[in-house]
């Protein structure tokens, strides 16, 4: 993992907001210096991410402090299992150990549920993820997804074209204000072809994703030439009904379903000869993964 400046500085921001003016407790307690060992233990079975994200948790604090790492990052542990251990100071080690266990918990709580997903659809699709990430921490969990097994989807509104509903609705208000129209099926699939058209034209080099939300939106997006079509909250039948239209095209769209994506019918999904599947679970509903630490 490269260390770039934004993630020293939330490092940073994370440690200050934690410590403060000092560990009231430590200073009282242990006035000198006092060298002590400690253990990062596994306490359930996961996917290990985060650990250069801890090392420089102490390491912020306390350049003397030796992390020693006992996995790989990406490794999955069995409960019980060490992480990592530590020497130094007692000071340092207790300071950092809550910023540090709490980067580390929450990035490998990501890799293990996007690696749970990942086998469950045994590698017919990609498993995506989105911008549904907490404020400030998108650049660890996407990165803990990838390390999970998982892709990355854009990383924000910058450095991808992606046409959603708000975007058609907005759209569709204005043709309906200035034609005088009801909001029609018919309406709403002009106004898809006229957004595609012009994204296309002034895009450029990227490519233009489409949020679609029935069979005609999506055969729309399809002879407007949408490189990615977003089949949102669509039933299986239609799903499978869209991908056999397109399939004997000369030129095939990306195709990417999200919504109602779960556990128990992600490989069904899978199945149905889509591309890739978006969730926002993988980041704003991933359980962390019991980690501590521990004084040996």
């Amino acid at each position: 993992m490269k260390i770039n400046q934004e993630i020293k500085d939330l490092i940073k921001r994370a440690l200050d907001e934690d410590i403060g003016e000092g560990d009231r407790t430590t200073k009282i307690l242990f006035p000198m210096a006092k060298k002590v060992k400690a253990i990062i233990l596994a306490k359930e079975k996961g996917i290990i991410a985060g650990l250069p994200i801890a090392k420089l948790s102490f390491k912020t604090l306390d350049k003397k402090i030796k992390f020693i790492p006992r996995v790989k990052e990406g490794e999955e542990v069995k409960a019980n299992q060490i992480v990592a251990e530590l020497v130094g100071n007692c000071a340092g080690l207790l300071a950092g150990e809550r910023v540090a266990l709490n980067f580390l918990s929450h990035l490998s709580g990501i890799a293990t549920l996007t690696d749970l997903l990942v086998k469950k659809v045994k590698n017919r699709v990609k498993i995506m993820d989105t911008r549904k990430t907490l404020p400030g921490l998108r650049i660890l969990e996407k990165y803990a997804v990838k390390t999970g097994g998982g892709k990355n989807h854009r990383f924000g509104l910058f450095d991808g074209i992606l046409i959603k509903d708000n975007h058609i609705e907005i759209a569709t208000s204005s043709a309906e204000k200035s034609e005088l129209l009801a909001m029609t099926p018919k309406l709403k699939i002009q106004v898809i072809e006229e957004l595609i058209l012009t994204a296309k034209k002034e895009a450029k080099k990227m490519k233009v994703e489409v949020e679609v939300e029935n069979y005609q939106e999506a055969l729309t997006a399809i002879r407007t030439g949408a490189d990615i079509i977003m089949l949102d909250n669509m039933k299986p039948a239609t799903i499978r009904k869209i991908v056999k239209f397109a399939k004997n095209l000369p030129k095939k769209p990306i195709f990417e379903i999200s919504g109602g994506i779960t556990l128990e019918n992600i490989s069904q999904f899978a199945s149905l000869g889509i591309d890739r599947i978006s969730l926002g679970a993988l980041t704003h509903s991933a359980p962390a993964l019991d980690l501590g630490m521990e004084i040996t």
